[in-house]
């Protein structure tokens, strides 16, 4: 018992609580990393107060400001936080008390999201966990066409007010789901551009087209905040807001994490503990993934929220002196206790290549029915965390048990900004930039060169079969590039593709 008490950090008046004690620092690991510690905090309040944090965009990093604006640098960021947030807050209270209805006259009823990534992940974390009792949330987050004709088929129409996010109003999934949705709303007999509201950035494309159209409402999206960091943002925020979500409790328990996490005093710092944690983990290296169990169904996004979170934000190829380093750590998981039936016999069994971060919520509300005499099934839930927690400590599992009362605005909040310090943190204690993805730019890349082999390949094409070896050197290319390119032509219905013995074999012709 003792040994858990002093493995425990607690902030008592929000009812939080991280138990290091199945993942352990020793005191000389906490002497020997210190001096990277000190380093994290001197950056990250370097961060705070406004140091470019992207030098190759020349971006800050603002996401700390956005739930206690005094914190901004100048008065005119301070405003561009404090202005939004009001704005979306009466236009949220407008819709939601129906003095702005669609054109037919009806209230809204439901909120379509387009976005990707960051733009689309915190929405819908928000929406899934925290139900509210205003606009039913739909989301548009990839560029699957039978996707979003699924999403777009269960709308009502006459009552969906659409939100477009995009930072530039360039990025390709999110275009895409904007003209598919306007299509589709134009084959219903409905005005997309007088039932849509564009969170952009001023003077992008899509500010350009949501002004010239006569958009029912456009708000700024300001470029030091990163995707990934941008649920405290108008981005997350008025969503949140149209789904009735109390904004303001969830900004507090970001804030509130904020204060906890600020202070340079890693006995007591959630976050510094948390990312320190992690190092050993991983011997600052990245070595074990990492496996998020929430224990409480609203709570399942989670692991797919910290998934980007984390990812995008660790896993770089150099470090801050242009040293290869290839560092990272790799997140998935699922939700209590539906892993006891999926991984959690390899977990204890098998590789011992992870460490678990364990959420539990200590209050279930509907928890009145005893499934056999006694017993609830909320006992159950607590006694599985609890079981595997042991079983795989038994094994030589390392794990770490964050715990809050219950899943509401604030603690969402709480949990939003602590790991996003913490990834903050760890990125100064492996020496990495955490707030740039050139591996992102790479695959943007990438698939222009393909759009582009299509259009060649398709372009190529005769009524006299050919090979995609034959087609690749008409057009210059890559022969397996162009034969994958020939193949989706084709099951696109816009060539014929004859199968052979194999791929070379393979034929096709207008």
């Amino acid at each position: 018992m003792k040994e858990y008490a002093d493995r425990l950090l607690r902030y008592p008046e929000a009812g939080f609580s991280i138990d290091f004690s199945k993942l352990p620092l020793t005191a000389e690991e906490e002497a020997q990393l210190q001096p990277l510690a000190e380093r994290a905090y001197k950056e990250v309040a370097e961060l705070e107060g406004g140091a470019i944090a992207n030098p190759d965009e020349g971006r800050m990093v603002g996401h700390y400001w956005l739930r206690n604006s005094t914190l901004a640098p100048t008065p005119e960021l301070k405003a561009k936080i404090d202005e939004p947030l009001a704005a979306l807050k009466a236009f949220a209270a407008d819709v939601l008390g129906g003095r702005i209805v669609s054109p037919s006259g009806r209230p809204y009823s439901t909120c379509l999201v387009i976005g990707i990534g960051g733009s689309a992940l915190g929405p819908e974390l928000v929406a899934d966990a925290l139900p509210g009792k205003g606009l039913a949330m739909r989301f548009l987050d990839n560029t699957d066409p039978d996707g979003m004709l699924r999403v777009l088929e269960q709308l009502p129409l006459a009552e969906t007010l659409v939100v477009v996010i995009s930072k530039s109003g360039g990025t390709p999934e999110t275009r895409n789901g904007m003209v598919s949705a306007q299509a589709y709303f134009a084959q219903h007999g409905y005005s997309f551009a007088k039932q849509a509201v564009a969170v952009t950035g001023v003077g992008s494309k899509l500010d350009g087209v949501a002004a010239s159209e006569g958009w029912v409402a456009r708000f700024p999206m300001e470029d030091w905040v990163g995707g990934r960091t941008s649920e405290t943002s108008v981005v997350g925020l008025l969503p949140a807001a149209l789904q009735g979500v109390d904004i303001d409790s969830l900004l507090r328990g970001a804030a509130d994490m904020d204060a906890h996490t600020r202070v340079a005093d890693t006995a007591r710092n959630a976050s510094m503990r948390l990312a320190l944690a992690w190092y050993k983990a991983g011997e600052g290296h990245g070595k074990k993934d990492m496996v998020v169990l929430p224990y409480k169904d609203s709570l399942v996004l989670f692991s797919k929220y910290l998934q980007q979170l984390i990812m995008e934000s660790l896993g770089k190829e150099l470090d801050l002196d242009g040293k290869p380093v290839h560092q990272g750590i790799s997140v998935y998981g699922n939700k209590g206790s539906t892993d006891q039936h999926a991984y959690v016999q390899q977990l204890r069994d098998g590789l011992n290549n992870f460490f678990v971060t364990f959420i539990e919520v200590r209050r279930c509300s509907a928890d009145t029915v005893e499934v056999e005499p006694g017993f609830t099934a909320g006992d159950y839930l607590q006694g599985f965390l609890r079981g595997t927690r042991k079983a795989l400590a038994e094994s030589g599992r390392q794990s770490i048990t964050i715990s809050i009362p219950e899943v509401n605005a604030y603690t969402l909040g709480m949990l939003i900004a602590l790991f996003e310090r913490a990834v903050s943190f760890y990125a100064s204690l492996i020496h990495i930039n955490a707030y740039h993805q050139p591996g992102v730019q790479a695959g943007k890349l990438a698939a222009n060169a393909f759009l582009k082999l299509l259009s060649a390949a398709a372009a190529a094409l005769t009524d006299t079969p050919a090979t995609a070896t034959e087609i690749a050197a008409k057009v210059g290319a890559d022969a397996e590039d162009t034969y994958h390119a020939l193949v989706h032509i084709a099951e696109s219905g816009k060539a014929c593709w004859q199968m052979g013995e194999c791929a070379c074999c393979d034929t096709f012709r207008k």
